[in-house]
């Protein structure tokens, strides 16, 4: 019985297809594309896995259409963008995919209220993520053949570019090599873009169920994978919402419903983030009590130490701001990481480490002041894993042994992360323990290497060495036992050099090299990157932690460097509004942006604030990425 319903749900599969809304599957296959090669296929399945991870449709639906426009006009054959316009299909039920349109035009009269219409002569691309299973033989053999990578757990994207005859009849014919390069650029820059959509509470019907965003215009670089490089080695790539924005840099001018100046009753009392401890009146810098303090009633984003400075800060620039800051304080929820079960807060770090008896112990005494008389990397110390991790139960941090589970047909790759609840259920840590606070640094770097940087995840997928120059450590000088989890999670492949260069590296430790582990080796120099960099090896790939560009002058220099090296770069700070600024600055030196600001999956969980302001701030919290 068995097989006879899943030979009936074949037949039904091949006559009416599991495309959304668009009939029959076309039988189409990319080994069939004119003139490709393998990788150039292996790179469109790594990204239309990079773009299913993200999960668009969780909140998109074919009434939400996107501009895309990719490099200019004469990049292509046509002098025109192949495509200009997409949207995702299959949010509200069936497979899910996404159509990209000719026009504009085009997709909005075959748009309908629950499938596509079928318009005469209208052509555009698909893809559909289809289970192996339910694939034409053709693309199973592709898949099996080439060892595709995977989207989610067992889907796949099917390709192909379908057009209605003026019968009602579909056709479908294999996508150009052209139109598959196209597809990749934007697969890989909406992957990107989508999560910064911010929803408009005050748009759209309150009886309609399609959610509406704020306008949107997001343009970042995407890296061409060697096989597809026509020239340059980068593409801008912009993506609008809804189609048709104008790019307009963005200036202090005021939204209108911030116009007006704040009245009294949009001063409110401090009490949905203070404890009690001291703040800093955002204009005049006194500090005040937080139990005292005031704050802007509608973005409740800026503290003041009373109701006079607060209307001389509206004047003088809150008012051009608190729009901006009221969408980040909006994250909140977003961005607070519930899976843990410990308290998240650390207003008070001293008071917080003492909730697990690990206040003044091994690596955690850089989580306070209580030493910071001692420079950094020179913290006395006991020795073995137990001390550093400030004696935490066993089984609360991790052990300094391998992944022997994670081997796949034989072979062992390395592992890659996308959340915090992936690796604890990797280590099988509970989730009652903080160790996340630490381990935010080489998770960071890990991640950035695996995810972010598709030049060093292949040289790792080689086995071959990343070299990382590793610019302003501070707290990490004392935290090399958890830069060994980095050797660990690399699970037998690829080497890493790390180059650790900052002020702040103590004279005595300069020059040093360390072992953490057999996979990970630690340099460590002292000084500024842009006197010492000539000295150095040449890196595959640039970071700065926490890294608070818009605070150093010093980075004026370093920045110029960093402009003349050929190597990607990767920035994180603790709050939203501190790597804003810091895309400016780097903007302003010529630098490319390649990844936007983001929400950083593996920032430390511990939310802290500043001390005149209430948005948002996580060690490594978002992170933003730059090209030459």
């Amino acid at each position: 019985m068995d097989v006879h319903l899943k030979n009936l749900f074949g037949r039904f599969h091949e006559q009416f297809g599991c495309g959304p809304g668009l009939g029959p599957g076309s039988g189409t296959c990319l080994m069939k594309v004119d003139s490709i090669a393998p990788n150039f296929i292996k790179s469109m399945y790594r990204a239309a896995a990079a773009l299913y991870r993200t999960d668009p449709w969780k909140k998109l639906r074919p009434g939400h259409l996107f501009g895309v426009r990719i490099g200019k006009d004469s990049d292509w054959s046509s002098n025109k963008q192949l495509f200009q316009c997409v949207q995702f299909i299959g949010g509200d039920g069936g497979d899910v995919g996404f159509h990209m349109f000719r026009s504009e035009n085009d997709a909005k009269r075959m748009t309908g209220p629950r499938e596509t219409i079928r318009i005469p002569n209208v052509e555009l691309l698909r893809v559909t993520y289809e289970s192996e299973s339910l694939m034409f033989p053709s693309y199973r053999r592709m898949i099996k053949s080439l060892s595709l990578e995977v989207s989610g757990s067992d889907r796949f994207p099917v390709i192909d570019v379908a057009r209605c005859t003026s019968s009602g009849e579909l056709v479908f014919r294999n996508p150009t090599l052209e139109e598959l390069r196209f597809l990749y650029a934007f697969m890989r820059a909406i992957s990107l873009v989508h999560p910064l959509l911010q929803v408009d509470n005050e748009g759209g019907s309150k009886w309609s169920r399609l959610i509406c965003f704020d306008p949107f215009i997001e343009t970042v670089d995407v890296q061409w994978p060697q096989e597809m490089v026509k020239g340059y080695d980068l593409v801008a790539v912009t993506v609008t919402h809804p189609p048709g924005q104008a790019y307009v840099e963005k200036t202090s001018s005021t939204p209108t419903k911030y116009a007006e100046p704040p009245k009294e009753e949009f001063f409110v009392d401090v009490k949905i983030t203070s404890n009690g401890g001291l703040k800093q009146c955002a204009r005049c810098e006194r500090e005040v009590q937080g139990e005292q303090s005031l704050c802007c009633g509608r973005c409740r984003a800026v503290v003041y130490c009373g109701s006079q400075c607060q209307k001389q800060h509206w004047k003088e620039t809150h008012k051009s701001m608190c729009g901006v800051y009221k969408a980040m304080m909006e994250r909140e929820e977003e961005l607070a990481m519930k899976i843990f079960v410990f308290p998240c807060f650390a207003d008070q770090p001293c008071k917080w480490l003492e909730l697990f008896g690990i206040h003044q112990k091994g690596m955690w005494r850089r989580n306070c002041s209580c030493y910071s008389h001692c420079p950094f990397g020179l913290l006395p110390i006991k020795g073995g894993l137990w001390d550093s991790w400030g004696g935490l139960d066993n089984g609360e941090f991790p052990s300094d042994s391998p992944f022997h589970d994670h081997i796949r047909d034989g072979i062992s790759s390395p592992l890659l992360l996308s959340a915090w609840s992936e690796y604890y259920n990797l280590r099988s840590l509970p989730l009652s323990s903080p160790v996340a606070d630490i381990l935010s640094h080489p998770l960071t770097v890990y991640y950035i290497l695996t995810a972010l940087s598709i030049s060093s995840k292949n040289l790792l997928l080689k086995g071959k060495e990343v070299i990382i120059h590793y610019l302003g450590p501070e707290g990490e000088l004392d935290w090399m036992p958890a830069f060994a989890e980095i050797g660990h999670l690399l699970n037998g492949w690829g080497n890493m050099q790390i180059v650790m260069v900052g002020p702040e590296v103590p004279t005595n430790l300069s020059g040093t090299t360390s072992g953490i582990s057999s996979r990970v080796r630690v340099n460590l120099v002292r000084g500024v990157y842009q006197d010492e960099a000539a000295y150095l090896p040449s890196p595959h790939i640039i970071i700065a932690l926490n890294c608070r560009l818009d605070s150093y002058a010093s980075w004026g220099g370093a920045l110029d460097l960093i402009k003349s090296i050929d190597a990607p770069a990767f920035f994180t700070d603790q709050s939203e509004i501190s790597l804003a600024n810091a895309k400016q600055i780097l903007r302003g030196a010529g630098l490319h942006i390649t990844h936007p600001v983001t929400p950083n999956p593996f920032r430390s969980p511990v939310r802290t604030n500043g001390a005149s302001s209430n948005l948002p701030s996580y060690s490594n919290g978002f992170v933003l990425g730059v090209n030459t």
